[in-house]
């Protein structure tokens, strides 16, 4: 039996500057994932997937992550994308470093 479908969002790295991006509900990137469309229907994803895809002068790697609904937008489900929303954990650099720094 197939299993049922979760929330999803489209997620990919920027081709230039490799930074993990998610995409929005207005066909934007954004590297925040709490502003990426938080799709809830399988079909409409697959067609979003294909289109996302598509872009390969703006990403690489486009794929469908879970998702949660959260207060502020979506959150991850699991390790994996909270780790790539997060940046690394070898040191504080990227990411990291600007968040300790605000």
């Amino acid at each position: 039996m197939a299993r049922a479908f979760t929330p999803k969002v489209i997620t990919a790295n920027a081709l230039l500057e490799g930074d993990v991006i998610y995409l929005t509900d207005d066909d934007q990137w954004s590297r925040e994932l709490s502003k990426a469309e938080l799709i809830t229907d399988e079909a409409h994803a697959q067609l979003r997937l294909l289109d996302a895809s598509a872009q390969v002068s703006e990403v690489v790697g486009a794929y469908l992550a879970d998702a949660k609904a959260g207060p502020n937008g979506p959150e991850p489900t699991h390790f994996r994308e909270e780790f790539r929303r997060t940046g690394p954990s070898n040191y504080a650099h990227g990411k990291q470093e600007a968040e300790a720094n605000v």
